[in-house]
């Protein structure tokens, strides 16, 4: 790690109520140093603000240094949030993946979209994929010495020579001697498979979720995911997406190891994305499938965690609500398993809502996925169309609440639709409660985009 690169850590918002409110920080403020060292990153600054006595330099917004000295109670959090979890920069990918979704898109996005991440501090502190390829001994014994875990580690395949050449990198044939190093370590991480027809898929596959299982108890779980191409990416190679036959055959070879892990190792161990079974056109698993989530993030049962948590809210629906007419925007992949949920919203009186399931003209019609459509895919698909007096849109689809992926903004949708929009900040009770709660104001957009 270069210190070159450590940069004071900007603040950019203070929790009320917190000590350091009562200190009296501002935002603008920028942390220095925690007890004389430079933190790296938000792992620092906790794993240092954890003492009782702390020694802060700080510089305030006009650039004046000030130094702090602080009692607390141990563990007690200093109620600061910063602009970047890491202060000395992310880690990039090393890697050239062809299925990599970086850069399976247009020039000009925004920047921060076209970053390859591969840092395992945002994997210990998001849950977000990193490949374990690019870290020097430093960065493992920091691993080590922080026991930072569970990781979440992209596996694509076990055998070096298939891993190597699906993340076109050498060292990526070393995932077997660095899943060992975490069980000598008695570290944890959750492992996924990006499936490719034709190269990691059939015996491949088999192999990889067999050594990924002899591993089980440093290796948490394993999710099978399929792989996502869009309309930007260069027809070089053989990559395409799986069939609904493929998808149905996966489904039947992954049973087959779940059912066999059950037995020997006392869990599935081993699960599919939703995508699988909607692709398949199969019935999703049940809740007790899933053994609590463990590879949500990924797709992997996040569907049937949304129709479990609706149907338990729906035993508390009101018979009527007051007049409101509403759509609702999932991408198609969802439609036909979500279309239930309008329909039983529907049957109470005063409440109108239309569920629009949307295609991604703007990724390629391969991308159905509700979480990649953008603004231009909204005003495509529901230009001209009768909204009604809201728009309900889930608020993964934009960054921050305010941005889509292809940089058009909530408020310009919104203008551009002539419909106010709210935000489902959650799941099916989020929704529930925008669909027949107490709803702002509809006198214009602006209002319920403040």
């Amino acid at each position: 790690m270069e210190t070159s690169r450590l940069q004071p850590a900007l603040i950019t918002a203070i929790r009320p109520g917190s000590i350091a409110e009562e200190i009296g920080f501002e935002v603008g403020d920028k942390l220095v140093a925690i007890n004389g060292t430079k933190p790296r990153d938000l792992i620092d600054y906790q794993f240092f603000c954890a003492e009782e006595v702390l020694s802060l330099s700080v510089l305030d917004r006009a650039g004046r240094l000030h130094s702090l000295e602080i009692e607390k109670d141990e563990d007690e959090d200093l109620g600061l949030e910063f602009e970047t979890a890491l202060f000395d920069g992310l880690i990039q990918c090393n890697n050239r993946c062809p299925f990599c979704f970086i850069d399976q898109q247009p020039d000009y996005l925004r920047e921060t979209l076209h970053l390859k991440d591969d840092d395992y501090r945002l994997s210990f502190l998001y849950g977000s994929y990193l490949t374990l390829t690019n870290l020097p001994p430093t960065e493992w014994e920091r691993i080590a010495r922080l026991r930072l875990s569970p990781l979440f580690v992209s596996v694509h395949a076990t055998e070096p020579d298939l891993r190597a050449r699906l993340l076109k990198n050498p060292r990526a044939g070393q995932i077997l001697q660095q899943l060992a190093w975490f069980k000598e370590h008695d570290l944890q991480l959750h492992a996924q498979v990006v499936l490719c027809p034709g190269m990691n898929d059939g015996a491949h596959l088999e192999r990889t979720l067999r050594d990924l299982a002899n591993f089980q108890g440093t290796v948490l779980s394993a999710a099978v995911v399929p792989v996502g191409l869009t309309r930007y990416r260069p027809d070089v190679d053989e990559l395409r997406p799986a069939t609904p036959e493929e998808a149905r055959q996966v489904i039947r070879q992954v049973t087959v190891l779940q059912n066999e892990f059950q037995k020997t190792l006392a869990t599935r161990f081993v699960w599919l994305s939703d995508e699988w079974y909607l692709l398949a056109g199969q019935k999703l698993p049940g809740v007790r499938h899933y053994e609590g989530y463990p590879q949500l993030g990924n797709g992997v049962g996040s569907l049937r965690r949304f129709l479990a948590e609706f149907q338990q809210a729906a035993k508390k629906l009101p018979k009527s609500v007051s007049q409101r007419r509403l759509s609702w925007v999932v991408g198609t992949a969802v439609g036909e398993c979500l279309a239930p949920i309008a329909e039983q919203l529907n049957t109470i009186s005063g409440l109108q809502l239309k569920m629009f399931a949307l295609s991604s003209p703007f990724w390629g019609k391969q991308v159905t996925v509700t979480g990649l459509l953008t603004g231009s895919d909204l005003i495509d698909g529901l230009a001209h169309r009768d909204l009604g007096d809201a728009l309900l849109l889930p608020a993964l689809m934009l960054k921050d609440g305010k941005e889509f992926l292809d940089g058009l903004t909530l408020i310009e949708v919104s203008e551009r639709l002539n419909t106010p929009i709210l935000l489902i900040q959650g799941g099916a009770q989020a929704l529930i409660a925008l669909a027949v709660g107490a709803m702002p104001a509809l006198r214009d957009s602006a209002s319920l985009l403040q």
